[in-house]
């Protein structure tokens, strides 16, 4: 049993975590819908749940967690886009699933070991759907299959919501052919000139629920460890996949434990394409912004927490970065002890992912890379600080290409390096005159330096 504590929304508290087998750790991921590219917002869950599958390889081994973060590949909106262009939906979403990849690569996110793609589980939909209205939990009207919420007692537990709440709460117009206004479909019939696949219930397309319950199935089996996704999720998605997956499986549990991240909002208001608030990460990447930089700005707030997306917040990321890449290029020619991630860094991401505690266990590596003064020293500090950054996701970048110094020449950094050296002397020596000098010396070469408390950063003039 490892220490790892995890905040399960089903339990509403944090619980030990405890896999159903050590040696095949589970966890589902909702991933994206690929009609168009991703916004910045969609991403959140992505590198949420990277630091989770990379803190899971810790405690149990690369080899012993299966990750899945499946592509969803039928959609209302791919459909339109599909037929705005007049080509197969596939054309849609093998352009957009390979932009998401591109972009993942680009924030750092490791591939999950599965990718299933919805379309590739049709037979698996059917067997499910076929399951549920054979045991009375789903019923056949007007070219429909639809899940029967009151069939299933527990319907609304993992939202908190009522039978009750959710009758009164539903919308005034109910299609006619429901049992129940909170009913929800299974199997629907295509629109004219949309995709269609054969089903023992008729010719259509799944509902969009029915697509991870059987993608989980079929890839990790009936009852997994963590099913995560964004806040929003946990219902209707969550709660309808609950229900249709335990009431398949005889009872079974879906996931052991519910994990969602909070909302990302830009200008304090929720980031969505519907609002068309919103920035994407190649966008922000064509800015000169690094993918580095977004995914630290991801972890500095807490992923329950709502995270506030603006100018600000990417400075501060950015300075933050390269005050512990500059410790890195300071200590380029010292080879890294191969360390574990320290106490400090383990105690904060085994509760519950806590990744603002965690970078600041960083700066504390970085005080001591500076203060050490021997080359051992220097080296275990080293090694700590990378072996933290493998966990976030961070320093995966060669620090000389950080600041953007890979047109110069090794001598031409020993200089720089050396009239930065004999500035700081000056200025300790209250020299200021002297220091002064070389700060214009260095700046008319096309530097730019950064005093820090790690030490001054440099890179040349854009």
């Amino acid at each position: 049993m490892t220490d790892l504590v995890l905040y399960d929304t089903a339990a509403r508290q944090k619980r030990a975590f405890v896999p159903l087998d050590e040696n095949r750790v589970t966890m589902y991921v909702c991933g994206p819908t690929v009609y168009s590219t991703a916004h910045i917002g969609n991403f959140r869950p992505a590198i949420t749940f990277d630091v989770l599958f990379r803190v899971l390889r810790h405690h149990y081994g690369e080899d012993q967690v299966v990750y899945a973060r499946n592509i969803t590949d039928v959609d209302d909106k791919i459909n339109a886009a599909a037929a705005s262009e007049g080509v197969d939906i596939s054309v849609i979403t093998d352009r957009y699933a390979k932009v998401y990849r591109e972009d993942s690569a680009a924030l750092n996110i490791l591939r999950p070991s599965l990718e299933p793609a919805a379309t590739a589980h049709m037979d698996e939909m059917g067997a499910l759907i076929k399951t549920l209205v054979d045991d009375g939990f789903a019923y056949a009207a007007e070219g429909h299959v639809l899940f029967d919420v009151t069939a299933y007692e527990d319907y609304g537990k993992l939202s908190g919501r009522s039978q009750d709440d959710l009758m009164a709460g539903a919308r005034v117009e109910v299609a006619p052919y429901k049992k129940n206004p909170s009913d929800f479909v299974l199997w629907k019939p295509s629109e004219p000139g949309d995709p269609v696949w054969d089903s023992p219930f008729g010719p259509g397309r799944p509902g969009w629920h029915l697509e991870c319950s059987a993608m989980i199935k079929k890839q990790l089996g009936e009852t997994i460890d963590i099913h995560g996704g964004g806040a929003d999720l946990v219902f209707p998605h969550h709660e309808n996949e609950i229900a249709q997956s335990t009431c398949a499986h005889g009872g079974k549990t879906l996931a052991n434990y519910w994990m969602h991240n909070g909302f990302l909002s830009i200008d304090a208001e929720k980031m969505s394409k519907s609002l068309g608030n919103f920035v994407k990460p190649n966008e922000l990447l064509e800015a000169g912004i690094k993918g580095e930089t977004i995914r630290y700005a991801m972890l500095t707030g807490h992923y329950r927490a709502p995270l506030d997306w603006n100018d600000t917040l990417i400075e501060r990321s950015q300075k933050s970065l390269d005050r512990l890449y500059g410790v890195l290029r300071r200590l380029k020619a010292v080879d890294a002890t191969h360390a574990q991630p320290t106490e400090a860094v383990m105690k904060a991401l085994n509760d519950d992912l806590n990744t603002p505690k965690a970078l600041a266990a960083l700066f504390e590596i970085a005080g001591r890379a500076n203060k050490a003064d021997t080359r051992d020293a220097q080296a275990q500090a080293k090694g700590e600080l990378l072996a933290a950054g493998r966990l976030l996701g961070l320093f995966e970048t060669d620090p000389d290409a950080w600041f953007g110094l890979e047109s110069l020449s090794e001598d031409e950094k020993a200089e720089i390096d050396d009239l930065l050296a004999q500035r700081a002397e000056a200025r300790k020596a209250k020299d200021f005159a002297r220091a002064d000098a070389i700060r214009d010396e260095l700046t008319a070469k096309g530097v730019q330096a950064e005093d820090g408390p790690e030490g001054t950063t440099w890179r040349m003039k854009g």
